[in-house]
């Protein structure tokens, strides 16, 4: 071989060649052409199809709901005329007769709708694994879903292909001689099978028993790869909009109606079948092993299968250094992972964003990328246009974060019911309660309410935009002013104008409220745990639980570093003598020589693990830093707190600006 060509297409290693870097680069250059231009298609479908029935009852986004809900049919008819089957070799072909011609119409409808939404599953398989290679969604983390769905559409032709053996009529026929002849071809088998359908008398009511057996058992493991295939897909739908599956629904019905499936005549195996009508969505590789050669048939569909395996890896790339994404409402902290969009790591760390199509056709995911830098997979011009681009406006479904990222999105949990309101407030009263804490009271315009539930944050605006999220440290009372705790941040902005420069008078934009921090029903023991200011939200879950009267045990595990760092030990301690079923605990980490500090030490989530050998009866509520949060978490449920019972409020702290 030539220097070059050794070069470029790959190095001698023993007996074979070893692909070189010019394979993949040409690997690639195809893989990237044909993935354009399967975008551009499917963008100008959708397009379309958005501008006849809207964005919502979109098919396009909607394919891996609609193969369910397909599923679904295929099973509940596959169910009803199994009732009805003979699933002996004498009595198969005239149950199938009694079931098309009989039962008022009824049957002929089943057996029409198992057919339809068999076709109908595979095309939309097809089409939805076609898109999702070539948007680019089948690599990285997302290889498990792309693997489980290449089994999926192996089992629905498996399925497919062997249902048609069931009717025993001369399509029946062939389809079982020659997916026979098939598999003999591997040495396994020797060409033991086709023995089975030489002679009529040869297919025993034993044969086709199992035939029937395998018709049930593989949907059932279809079913099982289906749970499995959207597992690691966040928040998966699997049902679509009522206003797609009904005419869905209904146009299938109509097929069966206006086509009916019937039967051929009864097999006989002492003849060659004639001309037959065939299902080329399920039995198109048949024919083929007739028109080439079994040998060529299993090379075609062991390359396909080969090559859709290794796909996710194709061409091999050096995966990206993991990023973090700030999430705004919230200040939430959230690891993404390789090609990962914003909105999917959003969902996977229970961040309520809202979303709808999940492919950029529909805008309800529009959020802002306030700081970092993000990658834009293709979307609809319609619902982003450039200018809203160029104002760091994004599409979250279809945004992957390259850097560090600091995320706002539109609706948070709070919001639910409509958008987030801003309201005006003035700083009545300021009260420094420790070194590095001041209490402050908002006044809300006159007549002004704000629906919040205990627990709940809210948003200062600033002036160019920033936001800086507090928790609303007052239960709901209906009061026109709200408490607020702030921590000195050394060189933190909003923190250092407080202490500094902050008077009562002053005015401070507010929105909200937002998060989904707040107390649940139920009868087990409460434990809060607090973290410096994080007493503030479990200072509003507190009062409110005194004031509607809540008799579950509830302790409260405050932890700071020095005494004075326990700015309102006093009202906590006249809770205690007021509630006898409350209990506080203070954790001090580095108490003072003059704290003269006899109390509980260390770290606070130590304590609870010390006092509480066994969490299984509690239900544990933790506000602090993101790092006592996420130590605190595991730890809890390592010692038996279900993960059901553990809530959390993680709090991150602003940086200052670089220098």
């Amino acid at each position: 071989m030539p220097p070059f060509l050794a070069a470029g297409c790959g190095v001698l290693h023993g007996p074979g060649i070893l692909p070189g870097p010019f394979f993949f680069l040409w690997t690639e250059a195809v893989l990237q052409r044909l993935q354009a231009a399967g975008q551009a298609c499917f963008m100008r479908v959708e397009r379309w199809f958005n501008a006849a029935f809207g964005d919502r009852l979109n098919p396009f986004y909607r394919l891996g709901e609609i193969a369910f809900f397909l599923f679904w049919i295929v099973a509940a008819t596959g169910i009803y005329l199994y009732v009805f089957f003979d699933t002996g070799v004498s009595g198969a072909y005239q149950s199938v007769e009694r079931i098309t011609h009989g039962h008022l119409g009824l049957g002929m409808v089943m057996r029409g709708l198992h057919r339809y939404a068999s076709d109908g599953m595979v095309v939309t398989m097809l089409l939805h694994m076609s898109r999702h290679f070539c948007f680019d969604r089948h690599r990285g983390f997302r290889w498990f879903s792309w693997i489980s769905g290449v089994s999926l559409l192996w089992l629905t032709y498996i399925s497919g292909i062997n249902g048609y053996m069931l009717p025993w009529d001369e399509l029946a026929q062939f389809v079982v001689v020659a997916t026979a002849e098939f598999l003999d071809w591997v040495p396994l088998f020797g060409g033991v099978l086709v023995r089975n359908f030489i002679y009529q008398d040869s297919v025993n009511d034993r044969l086709f028993s199992l035939l029937a057996f395998i018709h049930v058992g593989v949907p059932l493991t279809l079913l099982l790869f289906l749970w499995i295939h959207i597992q690691r897909v966040p928040r998966a739908a699997t049902n679509p909009p009522r206003a797609i599956a009904l005419p869905l629904l209904a146009t299938m019905i109509a097929l069966s109606v206006a086509l009916p499936v019937t039967s051929h005549a009864p097999a006989d195996l002492s003849a060659v079948a004639p001309p037959l009508r065939l299902d080329w969505y399920l039995l198109a590789t048949l024919p083929l092993m007739y028109a080439w050669s079994r040998e060529g048939v299993w090379m075609l569909l062991a390359g396909t299968t080969a090559l859709l395996v290794l796909l996710p890896w194709l061409p091999p790339r050096r995966a990206d250094k993991g990023v973090r994404m700030t999430v705004h409402p919230g200040n939430r902290e959230v690891p993404v992972r390789t090609d990962e969009t914003i909105l999917e790591a959003g969902l996977r760390a229970g961040i309520p964003m809202l979303f709808d199509c999940r492919n950029g056709g529909c805008g309800v995911c529009k959020g802002t990328i306030l700081q970092g830098e993000v990658r834009h997979a293709a979307y609809q011009k319609s619902v982003l246009s450039d200018e809203e681009r160029r104002l760091g406006r994004a599409l979250l479904c279809v945004c992957t974060p390259v850097t560090d990222v600091e995320v706002e999105y539109e609706l948070g949990a709070g919001a639910a019911r409509g958008a987030i309101q801003t309201w005006e407030t003035v700083v009545g009263s300021m009260h420094r309660a420790a070194p590095d804490v001041m209490i402050i009271h908002l006044r809300l315009p006159e007549g002004a309410r704000i629906d919040y539930r205990a627990g709940q944050y809210f948003n200062v605006v600033l002036e160019d935009g920033a936001r800086r999220a507090f928790s609303f440290a007052t239960a709901p009372s209906g009061r026109d002013q709200i408490e607020m705790h702030v921590r000195l941040v050394p060189g933190g902005r909003f923190t250092t104008h407080v202490f500094e420069s902050m008077r009562p008078g002053d005015r401070l934009l507010i929105e909200g409220p937002l998060g989904a921090f707040q107390l649940r029903d139920g009868s087990t023991p409460l434990i809060f745990v607090a973290g410096s200011t994080g007493f503030a939200p479990v200072k509003s879950m507190l009062e409110e639980a005194f004031r509607s009267g809540i008799q579950r045990p509830m302790m409260l595990y405050w932890g700071v570093r020095h005494a004075e760092d326990l700015y309102e030990r006093a009202q906590v301690e006249a809770w205690t003598r007021e509630h006898p079923g409350f209990h506080f605990i203070p954790v001090l980490s580095e108490p003072l020589p003059g704290d003269a500090w006899t109390g509980r030490t260390g770290l606070v989530h130590e304590a609870i693990l010390q006092d509480h050998p066994d969490l299984s009866g509690f239900e544990i509520y933790t506000c602090g830093s993101v790092q006592m949060v996420g130590t605190a978490r595991p730890a809890f449920i390592a010692q038996g707190l279900p993960e059901d019972a553990c809530f959390s409020d993680a709090f991150v702290v602003t940086a200052p600006p670089a220098a």
